[in-house]
Formats: structure tokens, C-alpha cells, sequence
């Protein structure tokens, strides 16, 4: 992160908008109920009971459960204590050495109630994007009636049409490190100002992602607490959906070169079709790269360019090729088969 220039912290200029979101609204206790028993009762060491349990008696506790989310919504303020991580490592897989770190995933666990108060914020500030048309249509991360499975048939689909027109494709497979830790909170809550959310939904935004902190559990021991100054919370409910509004304007990037693309939270795959004729397929995919590596730091994302993958589909009747992309003194070589979101496609599209 100290790689990463200081941004810079001043506001948008204020432009008149048709839409805003000023405030979350309070929910009804029945509302408050429905999220509490539809939760799922994940176990979290920072819970003082169950969630299960909690789950069985909120009928009883039902009026200070609303009291509490309808204070925090009204407030636009995050108890401290709901701003708490607890991290477990966990080994990878079971075959590795349990004597390395390298060899562990560090997994977030927060307690219940914070994500059902994130919930009940998540379904306003859905609705208000998804009304405003201000959700990117090429990701399919955290949107209803979307999944992993329409990302991979949107990128299919592009790629066997292309192929069926007698057009190559260029399938590059981008891989950011760590990209949910890095996320500057100026630039997310500047960029959520731009989209027109303001006072209190702003200010509880702001406090959510402020002031957090986490505990690593190992075995009976539990470290002192530390702070969280960036990224969006491991773990979290809105964390994904607060990303992707982060990452809203790499489109407009990727799109400026003629490039086509789709993307599943930090998941994000570039299409360049073109006829066999075309000799300046490396250059414009190699210009696009380079945008897209000064727009990451700018955002205090980095590109992996190491793990970054290169696909080429020959079209119809056309030859194959080897490309190589070279972007900040590293080459990125086509390779027969590439891992997608769990799918390995191969250049066969087979």
C-alpha cells in the first residue's frame, strides 16, 4: 500500500442530478424479522450467542433489533462494535505444509448482526442504483439474476460469435492482487457522491467503512486489535457491491480502445475480435493493458500481470497465432487453455 501515491482528498464539484439518496429509510419490524430468520447462521466468535439461537428468539428481541438498525439507518452511523473482523487462517488445501504461511487463507468472520444491518442497507442502495440505471450492464457480480454462470455465457457467447463471423478473438483474463484490501476510501466515497448518494446515506457509508479493525485467531491465542485504513470489508455483505461501484469507471478505459468486456467482482475479462487482416492486434491490446495498469494505480489497485492470462480464439477458416502482449517491461503469452471463473476454456471454445 505505500507504493500507492496519496490521493487526492478533495470532493467532486457538486453537479445538479436527476436522482440522489439522501437517506436509508427505517424498516418495519416485520422487515427487521425477515432479515434476521433469512440470514444465514454463519458462527462468529464476536456473536455473544449463536446466531441460530438468535435466530429462534428474535420474535422476542424484535423491538430492539429495530431500535437498533432504524438508529444506525436514521443516524447515518455504524456501532463501533459491528466494525470488528475476526481472522482465522485457513490452510488452503490439505496436502500443503501447515508449517508455512504462505500456505494459509486468511478468512474474515464478522458478527451476525452486522451483516443483517448491512443487508438491510444493501436492498436500498440496490434498488436505488438499479432504478437510476447506475449499475455497470457488463457486471454480473451481486446483481439479481445474475451469477458467475451469465458472466461465463456472456464471454462464451461473444467468443463463438465472433468465431462464427470468421473473426480471432483475443481473450486476456486480468488477475488484480489483492484488490479488495487496496481500496481507498476517498475515491470510493467520492466516486458514491458522483452517483448522487449524499447526508446521511453518505455519512453511514462513510462510517462503515471507517474505524474498523481486526483480531487473527490461531488456536487458543487471539492477537491485539488492528486497523483497517482501506479495502472494503472481507467477509462483508456490501463490501462486493461498494467494489464494483469503485470499479465503474475502468469500463469507460477498456471501452476507449475498441475492446469489449465483462466482469464478476474483481473478476475482469477483455474481448478484442478481429479479422486475420488486422496486424495491429499487439499494439492495441498492449495500449489498452497500459491504461488499464495507470487507471489500477490511480484506483491503488494493482495489476497482476504475472497471473494474467492470454486466450486466442482463431476464428472461422482463420490461422492460429502466437500472441504476445508486453505492458510495463512484462509478457503476457497466449496460452492454449485459460481457467475462468472456475471453466477452463480452451481455444477451441470445446
Amino acid at each position: 500500500r505505500s507504493s500507492f501515491v496519496k490521493s487526492n482528498t478533495a470532493g467532486p464539484a457538486h453537479i445538479a442530478l436527476p436522482y440522489a439518496l439522501t437517506s436509508f429509510s427505517p424498516l418495519s419490524p416485520d422487515e427487521i424479522l425477515r432479515l434476521v430468520t433469512a440470514g444465514h447462521p454463519t458462527t462468529c466468535p464476536l456473536d455473544p450467542i449463536p446466531s441460530s439461537l438468535l435466530q429462534t428468539i428474535s420474535g422476542d428481541l424484535l423491538p430492539y433489533l429495530t431500535s437498533l438498525i432504524n438508529s444506525s439507518l436514521t443516524a447515518g452511523y455504524v456501532p463501533s462494535v459491528f466494525k470488528r473482523a475476526r481472522v482465522a487462517p485457513l490452510l488452503k488445501k490439505t496436502t500443503l505444509d501447515p508449517s508455512d504461511v504462505n500456505n494459509y487463507r486468511p478468512v474474515s468472520l464478522l458478527s451476525f448482526l452486522s451483516k443483517t444491518l448491512e443487508r438491510a442497507v444493501l436492498g436500498q442502495l440496490s434498488c436505488y442504483l438499479s432504478q437510476n440505471d447506475l449499475l455497470d450492464p457488463n457486471q454480473s457480480g451481486f446483481k439479481t439474476g445474475h451469477s458467475t454462470e451469465t458472466a461465463l455465457l456472456c464471454v462464451t457467447e461473444a467468443l463463438r460469435t465472433a468465431k462464427a463471423n470468421s473473426l480471432s478473438s483475443a481473450l486476456i483474463l486480468l488477475d488484480l492482487s489483492a484488490a479488495f484490501d487496496t481500496v481507498n476510501h476517498q475515491i470510493l466515497l467520492s466516486t458514491l457522491s458522483e452517483l448522487g448518494i449524499s447526508s446521511a446515506a453518505h455519512s453511514w457509508i462513510a462510517s462503515y467503512l471507517t474505524g474498523r479493525s481486526y483480531q487473527v485467531a490461531w488456536r487458543e491465542s487471539v492477537s491485539a486489535p488492528c486497523a483497517l485504513t482501506t479495502g472494503v470489508p472481507q467477509g462483508s455483505v456490501l463490501g462486493p457491491l461498494l467494489f464494483s461501484l469503485y470499479t465503474k469507471s475502468l469500463g469507460s478505459v477498456i471501452s476507449s480502445h475498441g475492446l469489449s468486456y465483462h466482469c464478476y467482482a474483481d473478476n475482469t475479462q477483455l474481448i478484442f475480435s478481429f479479422p486475420p487482416s488486422d496486424n495491429q492486434v499487439a499494439n492495441r491490446i498492449s495500449a489498452c493493458l497500459a491504461d488499464i495498469s495507470v487507471w489500477m494505480t490511480d484506483h491503488h489497485l494493482k495489476l497482476n500481470l504475472g497471473k494474467t492470462e492470454l486466450l486466442f480464439v482463431p476464428g472461422k477458416d482463420c490461422p492460429f497465432h502466437d500472441l504476445a502482449i508486453t505492458v510495463d517491461n512484462s509478457i503476457v503469452s497466449s496460452s492454449q487453455s485459460a481457467k475462468s471463473l472456475g471453466v477452463t476454456l480452451d481455444n477451441t471454445l470445446s
